[in-house]
């Protein structure tokens, strides 16, 4: 066979191929180095000599829709000097370690995984699964891991599920890359240990940390990174906010005896939990007006949900300071449960909502994160093995890898 045909097509330089089988859909080319060994790699002594040798099968590239096989006889070389206990095998330059597949051939896994899932590629080369979630795991775990963290200024904490039931992990993303930076189990503080050790080991210093109102980041946060401005995420504000006023709507509607007033409630979440300003339909402003004059604890509710959200819109931190002190007396003097437990979260959290004057983060981009994972997950129908999990989460940012891999 032309070497020139092997150095091109299989990355064999220093081989020749000896002779060609085809059985089925099988090419099997036979190889063997061209030159044998004569210097010992370990002394430098010409006195190497032959020691046997075995077969090795190698998966090459296909071509036209056969599978390639590359059955090669590995030399195995002994030094003859006394005081020189060299005796291995040849090396095998187009070919990583004791794996069954060659560099190019893993090179095409990658490319195809990038169109391709893990299953479709597994047919399509007639290979099996694992050995598709190897090559991929090998490449993922050289490109992506461990993530670097030097220059990440700013980062975002949340947390997300992994399948049904209790069963999270909480992620920290850089919230200028949107890499992923680290990967934990659970979602308590405890979580967020691993990443707290390797920032001390690192000596980094992180000048924003954005949130949401959890407990236990709060506290997470506040201790290990206690220089840092710690924003709360005016989103998971604002979402806490719709939820206490979807808990008023039903409470006000089990209270409601009047047919007819019950039937002017009933439907109105969607109309209610939207920003006021989208809501053109005029059927649908009417239906929303008369709920609100219905109803004053609906009525103060749903004011109140969107005066919150001028806090930030406001020119400078002190005006939204004063906005969103005159919203928690309001809300206090309400006398609707749902809000006055809102007031009371507020004015504990005052000093992280404000702090968004001064970086302007959110975890904007970490709920992006989050929604590429459930495309991923949906797409993989699920993961069996935890650790290549993680590093397809490590891998997300690069929209080349992750484009439609499950």
């Amino acid at each position: 066979m032309d070497r020139s045909f092997l150095y091109h097509g299989f990355g064999l330089y220093s081989h020749e191929c000896t002779r060609t089988e085809y059985k089925g859909n099988t090419i099997i080319f036979h190889v063997q180095a061209k030159e044998r060994q004569k210097v010992c790699p370990k002394c430098g002594e010409h006195k190497l000599v032959k020691n046997g040798y075995r077969i090795r099968d190698f998966i090459g590239l296909p071509i036209g829709g056969k599978r390639v096989i590359l059955r090669m006889k590995v030399q195995r070389y002994k030094c003859k000097r006394e005081d020189c206990d060299y005796d291995q095998q040849e090396k095998i330059p187009f070919a990583t370690g004791s794996r069954s597949y060659t560099n190019r051939f893993a090179k095409y896994v990658v490319d195809l995984l990038k169109a391709m899932t893990l299953q479709d590629v597994a047919f399509f080369l007639g290979v099996s699964w694992d050995m598709v979630k190897e090559i991929h795991s090998t490449y993922l775990q050289r490109h992506y891991c461990p993530p670097s963290l030097e220059g990440v200024e700013s980062i975002g904490i949340d947390e997300f599920a992994v399948k049904k039931g209790h069963v999270y992990k909480t992620i920290v993303v850089d919230l200028m890359s949107g890499r992923i930076l680290y990967v934990g189990n659970g979602k308590g503080a405890d979580a967020l240990d691993g990443f707290w050790k390797k920032v001390r080991k690192k000596g980094i210093k992180f000048k924003y940390v954005a949130t949401d109102l959890s407990a236990a980041f709060t506290s997470s946060v506040t201790e290990n990174c206690p220089d840092a401005i710690h924003v709360f995420d005016h989103f998971h504000v604002v979402k806490l906010m719709n939820e206490k006023l979807d808990s008023i709507r039903r409470t006000q509607y089990h209270k409601e005896k009047d047919k007819k007033k019950r039937k002017v409630l009933k439907g109105t979440r969607y109309l209610l939990l939207s920003n006021g300003e989208d809501i053109n339909d005029g059927e649908y402003k009417t239906r929303l007006d008369n709920a609100l004059a219905l109803n004053k604890p609906i009525s103060q509710g749903y004011y109140l949900k969107e005066k919150l959200r001028e806090v930030w819109a406001q020119v400078c931190k002190e005006d939204a300071g004063k906005v969103l002190e005159d919203w928690i007396e309001q809300a206090e003097s309400s006398g609707v449960l749902q809000l006055v437990t809102m007031a009371e979260t507020v004015r504990k959290h005052k000093d992280g909502i404000l702090a968004w004057y001064d970086g302007h983060l959110s975890t904007g981009k970490v709920e992006g994160i989050n929604n590429k994972i459930k495309v991923m997950k949906r797409n993989a129908y699920g993961f069996r093995d935890d650790r290549y999990f993680t590093l397809r989460l490590y891998s997300l940012h690069d929209c080349r890898i992750t484009r439609n891999v499950g």
